[in-house]
């Protein structure tokens, strides 16, 4: 029997309880003694603002006052428009669409109408709305609504043909209602349908303009509670629009056609027309064009009325994009839109509906587009949008958040930007111009980099909580590209979107630009302010294979497949020549096309383009890289990326192993398998697997609603079936392939078919098994630094390069470059591989060096200068930047640095030189680590992560200490992976849906600048004067004619709505909650201010209580005394 040794237990129970937190060796106790600012009350985590394109968007508002443009969506969600700079976004909670906005005109209110039957009422007097009121109606589903201006009365129509009144100052409803049967004549059979249209009489308040689906419209008498007219047609109606003189009306209808009612006349309407369709020469009936869907009519004082509508196209136009036309006296113009129109409106000079609208821009609500058009210029140009709305213009499929960034950045960038713009836009101003912009503390520079589908990247100034593009970069230009089908390269990996970005570095200070693409091609650029002409693009083709073992692999049939090892020279130090770049690119590469066997060999993805390449200022192509097939095999992916412009190097990685690539002298330096960074002794190295020949990179992207036999056809070989794959912004590149197969096999959900950005996942098509894929080490973090080769280095640090694998290990390459700008460009560059400095749990995410203070070590970068300027000029500029200084040397064998290593579940911190941990901490155990990032906040250095679970974390450094954990969204899918990402100064972002960024901070400070920093949306402006009834209009009566609605609708006139009918919901956005919601100075001020006007108000009562009851003493005290004199004298029997 064995026996039991409490000892073993108690040491168990330590080592558990050192796993879980952050634990130390004894080799790290010297440093205890770094100093730490950063403490848990520096953290909060918030959202900020979101920009972009309203996602799925359904209705759209505007107030003409305060010139604020509202969109609601598909998903309850409300984004508000103002000047440049002035957006808003809120949200409802029930998710529920918006079918109908309506402002409360210069009132800084808004009722928002959704599907689920509710009515809300938005306080937007305050910088972020919130309700106040909501009703939601249980017995009808609502239809339509309609507030008169300067009214406090909301129609409310329904689907049973019912129309309830909603006082929107209580909330309450009105005992008055409009029911159906009685509105359509006593003879009708049938149901009239909803209410899709309700309007008052633009000079009589009293009558009430009801369309019902079926194609009645009724003028209600609000007074005598009885229909006046009914106007009757046999075509559906979809919309109804007034002239402003009160006496005509005009419908649309699912025909096409136009039909135009005089009030006084409902026997048949004065006019029928059919804007797009044929007119027959035998004088019969038009044929039916597809239904108008919306139609306005507006009046001009000096000239024609301008009547716009949507559809009404005719049935033979089969393909043609949506229209909106618009018909101005006898000159019709249609105008094609990009995208369906969802919603439009007219603007006009005047809220008053009874005087001449004087139109002068049309809003058009596109499903990705906002576009607004002039229509007082020839042509009807459309304004340049200054909104940041061309975020989607094609699918993100990447994107890096820099803060803090050189202050000459922005304004370099913003010049070369600025000559790509559009010609051909109205001249006149961005007509929402409404509220006003931030007044925040907080001003440091700010880029966004986004990369797309299409191979463009687009920089954006992202500083002070707005976002404006600043410069766009177009990838695909170095490539050529396939005219037709048949001219399609065969080898490509993917079908759709060859050319987009999925991994990008950036330096800042240098502003070298490095690219890796989906079709295994890195592309390295630099800025410059000068044009250039490029003869021939630099290429440099890179033939990178996974070392074969003698370990046989199954096929898919189960039987042994036999692979012969094959070596590969792993650098040029091997005794192979190394790779040179070559100027005249051709399809097969430096070898042949093909192999022995029939299979792909040496043929790269994409195609360099030939012809010579015109570079506009900006970003100009240094060098392309590219992968190449390798016997059959096409290339893997490149899933890291790193680029220092002080070493003048390159370096990738994949799964097949290594690359670094001097693009000074356009050669390849190293070409590593990943087994091959181990050194041979090391008891980590792990075997590499033996894929099988004809297997599909495992990298490829594809459609997770491929069926049930996509599996099946995915596991053909290359040469029989051609692989397919959806757009890659709905994939997930090679990074996030284990957070896949972690999801899907921890929570077993399926995507909505239905949704077009549906889960991204990796293609199943590769022949290895799981256990292989698994198995299969990638690279996957990259980081130049200069730090200690070895433990026993002595002297100053040296340039080296961290590399972190899936596996969770962490090596260390050694570089040694030639001393002097001259001996740079003509010695090559040494390096050697140090073998490991590191194990984790879970692939590794980053890495980073800090000294002994605990500060981050920056990579060394070289000044920018301009590549195509003067000798004299490129001195110039080097002159104004300096290098940072380099880390200090480690003396008498003491560690002089700290390594920061975090994986997916776990972070460690290595004393450098000795590689001895010093500190560790367990991150998550149930979930993994998708994102993390050491970042500089307020004088400190933590770690920032995401985790799949939606956690988000900081960790101090460097002792590892938690310093925040916010449950902050679930993982719903991989989108948010693929985007996320932190900055400097506690600022964060993601893609919140495939056309909207999301920016959050968790950094207490900003949350409590928040409120100066957000931008207002109302702002005091007086209300236009009504129009001028004149001498005779007001002495005849032909003015236009009030209604008092308060007496009519009130509950002494009306009595009391049906409990049943509604009910109501008192909101969050009361002035109370304002109240204790504000936050910031700019709250605590106004709290004080109310507080002490509060406080005033109760005094100057407590006065005049006081003030009544002295006079009720003194009055009590001079009756007494009078009749004290009264019955002085007097006996008692006389009284």
């Amino acid at each position: 029997m064995k026996k039991f040794n409490i000892r073993k237990v108690l040491d168990g129970l330590t080592a558990v309880s050192s796993s879980s937190s952050a634990s130390q060796t004894g080799a790290g106790k010297e440093n205890d003694a770094v100093p730490e600012s950063l403490q848990s009350e520096h953290f909060q985590l918030c959202k900020t603002v979101r920009h972009g394109f309203p996602h799925q968007p359904c209705s759209m508002a505007f107030d003409p006052v305060q010139k604020i443009l509202a969109v609601g969506t598909l998903t309850g969600a409300l984004r508000l428009f103002g000047r440049a700079g002035v957006e808003c976004y809120c949200q409802h909670e029930s998710g529920a669409s918006v079918i109908q906005l309506q402002f409360l005109i210069n009132e800084g209110a808004l009722v928002s109408a959704l599907a689920d039957d509710s009515i809300h009422l938005w306080n937007l007097r305050q910088k972020i709305p919130a309700i106040l009121h909501s009703l939601k109606f249980n017995r009808e589903r609502i239809t339509y609504c309609h507030l008169p201006f300067q009214s406090k009365w909301l129609y409310i129509g329904t689907e049973r043909g019912n129309i309830h009144i909603v006082n929107v100052e209580s909330f309450t409803l009105s005992g008055y209602v409009i029911m159906w049967n009685k509105a359509i004549e006593l003879s009708t059979k049938t149901h009239p349908g909803p209410v899709v249209h309700i309007s008052d009489n633009p000079m009589d308040e009293g009558k009430l303009l009801i369309g019902f689906e079926c194609g009645v419209v009724v003028l209600w008498d609000l007074k005598s509670k009885k229909a006046d007219c009914r106007y009757n047609y046999d075509e559906a109606i979809h919309s109804v629009a007034w002239h402003h003189e009160g006496k005509q009306f005009l419908c649309s209808h699912s025909d096409g056609t136009l039909t135009t009612w005089n009030i006084r006349t409902p026997a048949k309407p004065t006019q029928i027309i059919t804007p797009h369709g044929k007119q027959p020469k035998d004088g019969k009936k038009p044929e039916p064009c597809k239904p108008i869907l919306k139609v306005e009519y507006k009046t001009t004082r000096a000239g024609d009325p301008f009547m716009v509508l949507s559809g009404g196209l005719s049935y033979d136009t089969v393909g043609r994009r949506a229209c909106l036309t618009v018909m101005h006296g006898k000159s019709t113009a249609v105008l094609e839109m990009d995208f369906p129109i969802v919603d439009f409106l007219t603007l006009c000079e005047t809220p008053y509906p009874n005087d001449f609208q004087e139109p002068y821009a049309v809003v058009v609500l596109l499903e990705r587009d906002l576009v607004v058009i002039d229509l007082g210029q020839i042509g009807y140009p459309i304004f340049e949008s200054p909104y940041p709305l061309s975020i989607h213009e094609s699918p993100v499929t990447c994107c890096e958040y820099f803060a803090d960034c050189p202050a000459e950045l922005i304004p370099a960038l913003y010049s070369v930007g600025s000559r790509q713009k559009r010609q051909g836009y109205s001249k006149k101003d961005w007509p929402i111009s409404g509220g006003n912009w931030g007044q925040g503390t907080e001003s440091y520079p700010e880029i966004i980099i986004t990369g797309h589908a299409d191979g463009s990247i687009k920089f954006w100034d992202a500083s002070a909580l707005m976002l404006q593009v600043l410069y766009k970069l177009k990838t695909a230009k170095v490539f050529e590209r396939a005219r037709g089908k048949e001219e399609k390269a065969n080898a490509d990996i993917v079908d759709e979107d060859p050319f987009a970005i999925q991994t990008l570095c950036w330096c800042p200070e240098s502003r070298m630009l490095c690219v890796a693409g989906v079709s295994a091609h890195v592309i390295v650029y630099r800025f410059s302010k000068q044009e250039v002409a490029t003869a021939n693009v630099q290429l440099l083709e890179v033939r990178m294979q996974c070392e074969l073992s003698d370990v046989d692999s199954p096929d898919a049939t189960g039987e042994q497949t036999p692979t012969q090892a094959s070596s590969l020279p792993s650098s040029p130090q091997d005794g192979e020549p190394p790779a040179t770049a070559s100027t005249q690119p051709s399809a097969g590469g430096n070898g042949s096309n093909s192999s022995a066997d029939g299979h792909r060999d040496n043929i790269p993805c994409l195609q360099v383009r030939s012809s010579p390449l015109k570079q506009s200022p900006g970003y100009q192509v240094e060098l392309v890289v590219q992968l190449v097939w390798v016997s059959g095999e096409p290339p893997q992916q490149i899933t890291s990326l790193a680029i220092n412009s002080s070493y003048g190097l390159v370096v990738f990685g994949n799964s097949n192993g290594l690359a670094v690539v001097d693009y000074l002298q356009k050669t390849l330096l190293l070409n590593l398998g990943t087994s091959e960074l181990y050194s041979p002794s090391e008891p980590n190295q792990r075997q590499p697997c033996s894929p099988r020949k004809a297997r599909q990179p495992s990298g490829a992207l594809c459609d997770s609603n491929d069926g049930p036999n996509a599996a099946e056809e995915r596991c053909k070989s290359p040469n029989s079936v051609k692989y397919k794959s959806r757009r890659f912004s709905k994939t997930v590149a090679n990074d996030f392939a284990r957070m896949s197969r972690k999801i899907s096999s921890s929570n077993d959900q399926k995507p909505n078919p239905d949704s077009k950005d549906v889960l991204f996942s990796r293609s199943r098509s590769s022949s290895m098994t799981s256990v292989d894929r698994e198995s299969r080490e990638a690279v996957c973090a990259l980081c130049f630094c200069e730090t200690f080769p070895k433990k026993s280095s002595e002297g100053a640090p040296s340039p080296c390069v961290l590399v972190g694998t899936t596996q969770g290990s962490v090596m260390l390459v050694a570089l040694s470059l030639p001393h002097g700008d001259d001996h740079r460009l003509m010695q090559p560059v040494g390096i050697s591989s140090c073998g490991t400095v590191a194990r984790l749990k879970g692939g590794i995410l980053t890495m980073a060096l800090l000294d002994a203070a605990g500060a981050v070590l920056p990579a060394s970068y070289e000044p920018w200068y301009d590549p195509n300027a003067s000798d004299e000029e490129q001195e110039k500029e080097k002159s104004r930047w300096r290098r940072p200084a380099s880390p200090p040397s480690s003396q008498e064998g003491h560690d002089s640095q700290f390594a920061v290593l975090c994986s997916e579940k776990q972070a460690k911190v290595l004393a450098m030189p000795s590689q001895t941990r010093v500190y560790k901490h367990s991150i998550t155990e149930s979930s993994f680590v998708l994102r993390a990032d050491v970042v500089q906040m307020g004088g400190g250095n933590c770690i920032a992560c995401l985790c799949a679970n939606g956690h988000i974390m900081t960790l101090s450094l460097p002792s590892l200490r938690p310093l925040l954990d916010v449950n902050y969204l679930p993982l719903t899918d991989m989108r948010i992976a693929r985007t996320f990402c932190f900055s400097n100064l506690g600022q964060a972002l993601y893609l919140t849906s495939p056309t909207e960024v999301q920016r959050i901070t968790y950094s207490q400070e900003t949350c409590d600048n928040l409120q100066e920093m957000l931008s207002e949306l109302f702002t005091p402006v007086e209300t236009p004067e009504a129009p001028n009834k004149g001498f005779f209009k007001g002495l005849f009566g032909g003015g236009a004619q009030s209604l008092d609605r308060e007496d009519l609708f009130g509950e002494t006139a009306s009595g009391k709505a049906s409990r049943s009918l509604a009910q109501h919901i008192p909101g969050p956005g009361n002035m109370e909650g304002m109240k204790g919601a504000a936050s910031g100075v700019v709250g605590d001020l106004a709290r004080a201010r109310v507080a002490l006007d509060e406080r005033g108000q109760k005094l100057g009562e407590l006065e005049e209580r006081t003030a009544a009851m002295m006079a009720s003493a003194d009055s009590f005290s001079k009756h007494a005394h009078d009749m004290m004199l009264k019955y002085k004298d007097k006996k008692w029997y006389q009284l």
